[in-house]
């Protein structure tokens, strides 16, 4: 296969792939949305080149025009939620000094109440999913934080996995490390059998590195 046509067939996958990963938090926050009730649901990606916090899925309010918008990281309940690593359940926002309503107001969705969850992916915090405004109860139970958890552990996978997806894409176009692999993959296979061993598995051993 020649290069182009293994980077064409590269990037075909890798888009194929960031679909299905945005799909399925999608049906994540429409699933949690219907299950507590809520107004709305949203997941938050961390981009930690820009340290900022990614709408990557919403459903309800605000679902039309939040895809994509960016935030600063430390930013509102979410960045508490991101900085802690904390779970966190809010009845009443209006007064608590974490909730940024100017934020709020920016996007036409003003929330009175929110559930928000860490999404923790090998101890690391790759983002957080909101739940808004949940009909009120006397109090938070027990079996909710378990159910939020569950959203949480799911979301967590997919934007482990779209990240993976992302960061493959960058190979496609970049001249990043492992773009360099691309490249190499695509000579090794036009070299003769005999010279192609040694090489896969300095390929390999690659692969392992750059992809920790």
């Amino acid at each position: 296969m020649a290069e182009r046509e293994l980077r064409d067939a590269v990037a075909a996958g890798v888009l194929a792939a960031e679909a299905g990963h945005r799909e399925l938090l999608q049906s994540i926050v429409e699933v949690a949305r219907a299950i507590f009730a809520a107004r709305a649901s949203s997941i938050f990606l961390l981009d930690k080149q820009a340290d900022e916090l990614v709408f990557e899925a919403v459903a309800g309010e605000g679902a039309a025009s939040l895809i994509g918008q960016r935030l600063p990281s430390s930013t509102g309940v979410a960045g508490w939620v991101l900085v802690t690593g904390q779970p966190l359940v809010l009845d009443d926002l209006e007064n608590d000094p974490r909730f940024a309503r100017d934020v709020a107001e920016a996007t036409g969705y003003v929330p009175k109440s929110l559930m928000a969850v860490p999404l923790l992916h090998d101890e690391e915090v790759l983002g957080v999913l909101q739940v808004l405004d949940r009909p009120q109860r006397e109090r938070f139970s027990l079996q909710e934080m378990e159910l939020l958890g569950l959203f949480a552990n799911q979301a967590a996978i997919a934007l482990d996995l779209l990240g993976r997806a992302r960061r493959a894409g960058a190979v496609v176009d970049g001249e990043s490390p492992l773009g360099a692999v691309a490249r190499l993959a695509a000579i090794l296979d036009a070299m003769p059998a005999e010279q192609r061993e040694p090489s896969l598995a300095l390929l390999s051993a690659l692969e392992r590195v750059l992809g920790r």
